[in-house]
């Protein structure tokens, strides 16, 4: 199994951690996240709501790339019908780039319908947007000059002039919220990530999620197997169970209360319907193993929320990296 952290980065404008000191607090995760051995750092991008405050990543991943030498840096995910696509992929090159090829571009489509209305973009085209932007970042990456009369981009001869360090392009995951995307994503070739707060009801839902996904590669006539699935979990890893719910509960619950479109209702629900991470080193080891047994090979950890504060966030991954992953990769 390998582990990554991710972050969404929310935001809390009646507490005393500004903007600014989240940004630093967030890049000393991703420094702190490269020391224990995480294989990737994912951000988050979202727009006009504290869901989330960081509304441009590769603005953050650039930063980190200066900070780090080995870490992957993830995009979770790139809204495609929100930019440009040639603008998309010169930002990201840069990223790639300043990284020493470092960069793992994760896209979508969106489903927040408040950051559709604030850019003004209709939500019932996002997928036919999203298909045309994707082959326009596709295109660009390769070093290709586009020309396109498509639905919602008029390009004319037109090649970025900064090409990626990763030829010909860097890893493209696919994000997934709902079962039936699995499929088809695993059809076209593309590594997948899932967030299951915000799309399942129960753990044992990704497992099926998991198998169409593989169905679809195994169909699409890839001779490699399929790179397993990356689903990001919230967690946080206390000495037992009691430690981590001293220390955990509130954050969550206050993440809960002041987030938008998620599934649960708190930590009684969350930890019952075991689409998490919370507990004790024994308990997360247990529930990581029942991960795996559904299929589910690489886990992000969704580390800092509900304004949970550095020290308690990096002492849990200290334990997670440490203590709790290794019992797993081991076995």
């Amino acid at each position: 199994m390998r582990f990554s952290v991710f972050s969404v980065h929310d935001h809390y404008p009646d507490e005393a951690r500004t903007v600014a000191a989240h940004y630093a607090e967030t890049l000393d995760h991703v420094v702190l996240s490269e020391e224990l051995g995480f294989e990737s750092f994912w951000i988050a991008e979202h727009h006009f709501h504290e869901y989330g405050t960081i509304p441009d990543p590769a603005v953050m991943l650039a930063a980190a790339s200066q900070r780090t030498d080995k870490i992957g840096l993830g995009v979770a995910v790139s809204v495609l019908p929100f930019r440009n696509p040639l603008q998309v992929a010169e930002s990201y090159a840069m990223v790639d780039v300043l990284s020493g090829g470092r960069l793992i571009l994760g896209v979508g489509s969106g489903y927040l319908s408040h950051e559709f209305e604030g850019f003004g973009v209709d939500i019932a085209s996002k997928r036919e947007h999203f298909d045309e932007n994707l082959e326009v970042l596709r295109r660009a990456f390769q070093g290709e000059r586009i020309s396109l009369r498509g639905a919602f981009n008029q390009v004319d001869d037109v090649a970025i002039n900064v090409p990626t360090a990763q030829r010909p392009h860097p890893p493209l995951y696919m994000a997934a919220l709902r079962r039936e995307s699995a499929y088809f994503i695993g059809r076209q070739g593309y590594p997948m990530l899932g967030i299951p707060y915000a799309s399942v009801d129960d753990l044992a839902e990704l497992g099926p999620m998991v198998d169409d996904y593989r169905r679809g590669w195994s169909e699409s006539g890839h001779p490699e197997p399929a790179p397993p699935v990356c689903f990001a979990f919230h967690a946080y890893a206390g000495e037992d169970d009691a430690m981590a719910r001293r220390d955990a509960e509130g954050a969550f619950d206050y993440y809960v209360k002041t987030r938008l479109y998620g599934k649960s209702a708190g930590w009684d629900e969350i930890t019952t319907r075991g689409y998490c991470l919370f507990g004790g080193i024994d308990t997360n080891i247990e529930r990581l193993r029942r991960m795996r047994e559904l299929g589910i090979g690489h886990v992000a950890l969704l580390a800092d929320f509900g304004c949970l504060g550095r020290r308690k966030t990096q002492a849990s991954l200290r334990r997670f990296a440490t203590e709790i992953a290794p019992a797993v990769t081991d076995d």
